[in-house]
């Protein structure tokens, strides 16, 4: 259910110091950290930053037609620390501090149980695509499928976004994914994620200092996983706009015909499918269909395509309603 925030698993881990308000005033100079640390290797270099600015302009120009008087009533006083990067870094200062002193892993966010979910139910849809064996609602809508190119786990290029202290990845890795990247825009979780791996023997998983919003990623990936990054940016202050920012980032970082699988606690499942379709909506508005030399345009296809979603999280019912906890929900990319 939206705004709900699961407590960590580690309970030896320790509380993380409170954030001064002073702290949080720079935090909108997020690229600092990304920009002092090399990530280009085979991944390329940045997006300049022209496109870059281009891209957010297109997104706050259709700001306009994404709010709605519900947004502007949910919006108010819904902002938190959780989504600034002062906050985090703070965090990741302190587990860092802690993996050193006592070996703590740190903390496990939604808890281990739905990271193991997550990670043998991400496992079953590749093999599914694999095998072209499609949900009906997606089997007729033509796109490649994977299996025509990767017949195992192995084969499958994997980003987690914000990926924290990289418990994720080594979960994939246990499932015989091998080529596998993780991304965040706190230096301390980094240094973290790559610390736990070394330790537990995931020494070919990579780690490197990116920001979603501002990626300088050029490769893209047959699988994205996204587990609270999505909640994060948008408990910023500028959450609705950060969001748009970050789906047209994602949709550059998903490879055609790939997945993209988000965990939140903070969306529902139809939330995170209507915040796909405004995407789509919005990408289709902006295309101008037209002739060239006589012929007709061709439109590119939305980005995004509603795939499956996890149905084996334990509900409640509050007020008439059943929800549940968690939502993991699953895109195609067109």
């Amino acid at each position: 259910m939206a705004g709900m925030k699961l407590l960590p698993e580690d309970p030896d881990v320790a509380q993380v110091r409170p954030t001064a308000a002073a702290d949080l005033i720079s935090d909108d100079d997020r690229s600092v950290a990304a920009d002092s640390w090399s990530i280009k290797s085979e991944y390329g270099s940045t997006l300049d930053d022209e496109q870059r600015h281009a891209d957010a302009t297109e997104a706050l120009n259709y700001r306009a037609d994404y709010s709605s008087d519900k947004d502007e009533q949910e919006g108010e006083g819904v902002s938190s620390m959780l989504g600034f990067q002062s906050y985090w870094d703070a965090a990741y200062a302190d587990e860092l501090a802690n993996f050193r002193e006592h070996g703590h892993t740190g903390e496990v966010w939604f808890g281990g149980d739905v990271v193991e979910n997550v990670v043998s139910w991400t496992k079953g849809l590749c093999m599914d695509i694999c095998k072209n064996h499609l949900p009906n609602h997606v089997a007729d809508a033509g796109s490649e499928p994977v299996g025509q190119r990767e017949k195992d786990m192995s084969g499958w290029s994997v980003l987690d976004i914000g990926t924290g202290n990289g418990l994720l990845l080594q979960e994939l890795a246990k499932q015989g994914f091998s080529d596998l990247t993780g991304t965040d825009y706190s230096e301390g979780a980094v240094d973290l994620a790559r610390s736990l791996a070394d330790r537990d023997g995931f020494t070919n998983v990579k780690f490197l200092v990116d920001d979603i919003l501002e990626t300088k990623l050029d490769k893209r990936f047959l699988l994205v996983m996204d587990k609270g990054t999505l909640d994060a940016i948008g408990l910023h202050r500028d959450g609705p706009i950060k969001r748009i920012i970050y789906w047209d980032s994602v949709s550059r970082l998903v490879a055609p015909g790939g997945l993209l699988v988000i965990t939140s606690c903070n969306s529902t499942k139809d939330e995170l499918v209507e915040e796909v379709d405004t995407l789509n909506q919005r990408r289709v508005a902006c295309q101008r269909p037209g002739t060239v030399e006589g012929q007709e345009a061709s439109v590119d296809p939305p980005p995004f395509r509603y795939l499956d979603h996890i149905r084996t999280y334990p509900t409640f019912t509050f007020g008439g309603s059943v929800g549940s906890r968690v939502a993991t929900v699953a895109f195609l990319r067109n």
